[in-house]
């Protein structure tokens, strides 16, 4: 008989943002397939965890999608994390969530932790309907090309990408949109150095440039509002 997939979200940041669940969850299953040894190997040692571990990583997805599905066919428990937060959501992954859907083995979400809710209830803009456009191009002139496409964007557009690129990205954003348009960077989600900073992006990116600051960071721009 089959065993099953588990998608188990763990902390962002703040250790203690992890689930009873989820904790059960990594503790009974045969297997647990992380993204980075480190972080991984991190995660499992704090909560005292001991497991047999996968990697599967953007390196050597493939191949690891089809051992880690022989394994649950064989009748293995297994569970998926990511280095911070939901796996499969930004992170590799969504092979391993398709292959398992067609050949009909059960998968299991655990939620806990997600960093863009936390910056979306804390942006102060309409979130009824908002565009996640996630990381955009490393290459200033096809980022600076996307950042067009969102300037005539109703919704709330939500951005991640790099801790060492936010001052090129606040940049590029104060560049293309301008500051007729707030806003809101949340920087370093549930750990101590967390700071939710809301203004136009011209003097974001002065202060940003200024501190020299890197981190980890969701990134949102508010709506265009449609005059009549």
């Amino acid at each position: 008989m089959a065993g099953t997939l588990f998608l188990v979200a763990t902390p962002i940041g703040n250790w203690e943002d992890i689930t009873l669940r989820a904790l059960q969850v990594l503790k009974e299953v045969d297997l647990v397939v992380y993204e980075e040894r480190k972080e991984g190997s991190r995660l499992l040692r704090h909560y005292g965890i001991e497991k047999p571990v996968e990697s599967l990583n953007e390196h050597n997805e493939a191949a690891s999608t089809q051992v880690i599905l022989e394994r649950i066919q064989g009748g293995m428990s297994v569970a998926l994390i990511s280095d911070a937060g939901t796996p499969v959501f930004s992170d590799p992954g969504q092979g391993l969530v398709q292959k398992a859907i067609q050949i009909g083995i059960r998968i299991v979400p655990i939620p806990g932790a997600s960093s863009l809710m936390a910056a979306l209830i804390v942006s102060g803009f309409p979130i009824r309907n908002f565009l996640f456009q996630g990381f955009l191009s490393p290459k200033r002139d096809r980022r600076i090309a996307e950042l067009q496409q969102l300037k005539r964007e109703a919704r709330t557009a939500v951005l991640m990408d790099a801790p060492y690129r936010l001052v090129q990205l606040v940049r590029d954003v104060a560049e293309v949109i301008g500051d007729s348009r707030r806003l809101c960077v949340a920087f370093d989600l549930t750990l101590p150095t967390e700071q939710i900073f809301h203004g136009i992006a011209s003097e974001l990116h002065k202060q940003f440039a200024k501190e020299g600051r890197k981190g980890e960071f969701v990134l949102m721009i508010e709506g265009l509002k449609h005059t009549s």
